[in-house]
């Protein structure tokens, strides 16, 4: 990609700490970020640090999948975990402190092991969300009152 993208996203409040997602032209029935810290079963849907683990764990993946493929080599079995570790900063604030990624893709024959292997030392280079949050996001905040 030569040119910047931008993709729009908004939330709206719908009670208390719980949003309403607009993700665009995108067909989703509904989308909610619940930040209430309730029991998981009586949320509306993921929290912040869950979805920010669960994009790092989709791009991750999609982006072994595309080095994969890039090597004539395509699996059908994929799998990945995360685990969002969340903790105090110095300061003493709530952060997302890291996030531990376990891929697992079934590869039997000793070719296509291959070219697996040399994707594990360089798919990370094609995640778009991993790099950035390694590197650092600028966030650019406006609030209008």
């Amino acid at each position: 990609m030569s040119k910047e993208s931008i993709t729009k996203i908004s939330i709206k409040l719908e009670k208390e700490m719980i949003f309403k997602c607009d993700i665009g032209n995108m067909k989703l029935k509904d989308c909610y970020i619940d930040d209430t810290n309730q029991n998981e079963a009586d949320m509306w849907g993921p929290n912040p640090a869950r979805l920010l683990g669960l994009a790092l764990l989709g791009c991750l993946s999609a982006s072994y999948i595309f080095c994969l493929k890039k090597r004539n080599f395509t699996t059908k079995d994929l799998e990945a975990t995360g685990e969002v570790i969340i903790g105090r900063n110095d300061k003493g604030f709530v952060r997302v402190k890291r996030v531990n990624v376990e891929i697992n893709v079934k590869v039997d024959e000793p070719m296509m092991r291959k070219r697996a292997e040399q994707c594990k030392k360089m798919f990370e280079q094609y995640c778009t969300v991993t790099a950035a949050v390694v590197e650092g996001i600028e966030v650019n905040v406006n609030v209008n009152l």
